[in-house]
């Protein structure tokens, strides 16, 4: 029986009652609402995800920022429902939260998007696709989260086709801080979360935990039954500045989340309500040395990182054993980067780099409790250099060379080449790139039973251009950005149900099919965004095309649109900020019409879902707030068969020392 800590018409009053009257307090900075997360215009800000600090008008990719105050004005929990609120990306869930989450970025598949918190990737190789999972990815300790749309693969390598996630959590800039987080909603919803830090002239330290929890809704669109979710999380950082040239930085992020799924229960075996449910364990670390040398003109990071993804499914009602799935995931990184100032203007990142992955997997059932483990190791050695300097006033060249060497399908060279030029004295920035991207073959597709050792790895070119344009003396930015990508050699699944083919046989044993170089797509769009400030409002939005098609010569399947990517998506907000601090905002997410399946008979209905919510300031250190979230209650999936979060209400209060 689904509890509500919260009734939403009561919500609905609190937070509608914002837009009414300003609330009394002490002042307080308010942060753009909507702005960062509906535009990707990101004037003034010095990005890391190229690996160097830059500042912006000279990145030529294009890229959203998010930072803190973007993060908590969102008031979101899961930072994968932020990220989907983006240009660019679309996000589909296997049922409420907890369930399987895939984030795409410009139609590219979820596993050709690169994941790296703290430094560190985070994608799981015991995956088929070697993809991250999204539903355990909350904003707890975030600081500062940059989507990097497009082939990013030269400077970040395999899985960057589509883009890079790169997240930051917080680090401390006074001699002491702490936060404190606490939200209760509908669906049983809870959550808090606190971080204590501080730092002075040699040492750096934080501290952060969180423990988020609902009962969700039936995983199975037609459940009796709630299939609940818990995540537990934890993280540290450590940075010790030994000398003035030599500094250490240690980092720790932990993540435990259970979530209750359904399956297909006998003796029917169709889609529906079970007592399954999953765990899946994540521990990243980070070592890193830095040191500079000749004036500060070469940067070095010597680092090692450590990622360990430990992931079960379980079935109660199974006979004999309760394990259905069971799987770890273990990778080990060495790497060294440079940064050198070549002249004032121009500067090199450069770097060597050392992946040991290794997996193991076992699927235990009723007729056979103790299956043979199945287990694979890799390594991919790579090295990369890109430069950045100014080819004439205003405009700044980026380009770049990667070369990878993998211990099976062999080596893979691919570059990148940028422009960015700034006119107008920096109110026009006109941004063109082209990149290559590849994505290796993951351990699953080489060495499980489904597996081919004669794989290439999946090849893709990327363009785009754009241009952001500021008006009205700085008070708005405007942006457009068109985008192409072609992917060669995608790995898909072949069954072996039909026809006769050698690599259904392995050893004299027939199997249920195997994974080929037999994939084609083709993604092109365009991408708007446009951010304002009229008066005490704050507007933001941001709408994209994407034509994601299947490009396999002769196919059945050939011009259909790839499976879950919406064709049309877009974002808008207002936020009323008042002199006190208070602020209000509503905002309107559409979704347009998908497909769930390659062959385009599935279709999702196209969702138009309207958020409110509100923050108070009522001093220097609490803030209360509180939304409503989908207030027309639409309950069409984003993935056919499973149910979806209706309308959710919760209030919850900061407080920053």
């Amino acid at each position: 029986m689904r509890l509500a800590l919260l009734s939403n018409a009561a919500l609905s009053t609190a937070v509608l009652a914002a837009f009414a009257s300003p609330v009394l307090a002490q002042p307080a900075s308010a942060p753009d609402v909507a702005g960062a997360a509906a535009s990707n215009a990101v004037r003034g800000v010095v990005v890391t995800g190229n690996r160097a600090p830059t500042a912006a008008a000279e990145v030529a990719q294009a890229i959203t920022v998010l930072d803190r105050a973007d993060i908590e004005a969102s008031q979101a929990i899961l930072l994968p429902d932020l990220l989907g609120r983006t240009a660019g990306v679309t996000l589909s869930r296997n049922g409420g939260p907890g369930g399987v989450t895939a984030l795409r970025i410009r139609g590219a598949e979820t596993d050709q998007t690169l994941v790296v918190i703290d430094g560190v990737r985070l994608n799981d190789v015991a995956q088929p696709g070697g993809g991250y999972n999204f539903a355990n990815l909350l904003t707890g300790d975030v600081a500062r989260v940059e989507v990097l749309r497009g082939a990013q693969s030269t400077l970040w390598g395999s899985q960057a086709i589509g883009g890079v996630v790169n997240v930051v959590t917080t680090v401390p800039t006074e001699p002491f801080e702490a936060s404190l987080d606490v939200e209760g909603g509908d669906y049983a919803t809870a959550y808090v979360r606190g971080g204590i830090g501080g730092g002075g002239e040699r040492v750096v330290w934080r501290l952060g935990a969180g423990y988020y929890t609902t009962d969700g809704v039936s995983a199975f669109a037609g459940g009796a039954e709630d299939d609940g979710f818990q995540h537990t999380s934890a993280n540290g950082r450590l940075g010790v500045k030994i000398t003035d040239n030599l500094s250490l930085d240690l980092r720790g992020i932990y993540s435990y989340g259970r979530a209750q799924v359904d399956g297909y229960p006998a003796p029917a075996y169709s889609f529906g309500d079970t007592p399954e449910y999953g765990v899946t364990e994540e521990l990243a670390g980070y070592a890193g040395l830095n040191l500079a040398l000749l004036d500060d003109r070469l940067r070095n990071r010597l680092s090692y990182s450590r990622t360990r993804t430990d992931r079960q499914s379980l079935n109660p009602a199974q006979a004999a054993t309760d394990v259905t799935f069971d799987a770890l995931s273990e990778v080990d990184r060495w790497e060294y980067q440079g940064t050198f100032a070549l002249t004032e203007a121009w500067q090199t990142v450069f770097g060597l780099e050392r992946e040991e992955a290794s997996m193991r997997t076992a699927s235990p059932s009723a007729f056979d409790p103790n299956p043979p483990t199945q287990a694979a190791s890799a390594d991919l050695d790579s090295a990369y250099v890109q430069v950045q300097g100014p080819l004439l006033t205003g405009l700044t060249l980026t380009a770049g060379l990667r070369r990878d060497e993998h211990d099976t399908f062999g080596g893979q060279t691919l570059g990148q080449a940028a422009l960015a030029w700034s006119l107008n004295d920096g109110n026009t920035i006109v941004r063109a790139s082209f990149g290559q991207g590849f994505k290796a073959p993951t351990l699953y597709q080489l060495y499980s039973e489904y597996g081919n050792l004669g794989l290439e790895p999946e090849e893709a070119d990327a363009w785009d251009l754009g241009v952001e344009q500021v008006l009205a003396g700085g008070l708005a930015v405007v942006s457009a950005t068109w985008f192409q990508r072609e992917t060669d050699n995608q790995i898909d699944y072949v069954s072996c149900f039909t026809g006769v083919d050698p690599l259904c046989t392995v050893g004299g044993v027939t199997r249920f099919g195997y994974y080929s170089n037999i994939a084609r797509t083709e993604a092109q769009g365009l991408e708007l965004t446009g951010q304002a400030k009229v008066g005490p409002i704050d507007l933001a939005a941001n709408y994209t095309w994407t034509d994601a098609t299947n490009a396999v010569s002769g196919s059945a399947n050939e011009g259909n649109q790839l499976a879950r990517r919406p064709e049309h998506q877009g974002y808008m907000s207002a936020t009323h900020v008042w002199s006190a601090g208070a602020s209000a905002t509503i905002a309107v997410r559409y979704i347009g019409e998908a497909f769930d399946d390659a062959a385009n008979l599935n279709r999702l209905e196209p969702r138009a879902l309207l958020d409110v919510r509100a923050a108070w300031p009522i001093s220097e250190t609490f803030e209360v707030y509180g939304r409503v979230e989908n207030v027309f209650d639409d309950r069409d999936p984003s993935t056919r068969g499973y149910g979806e979060l209706g309308r959710f209400g919760a209030l919850g209060v900061r407080a920053r020392f």
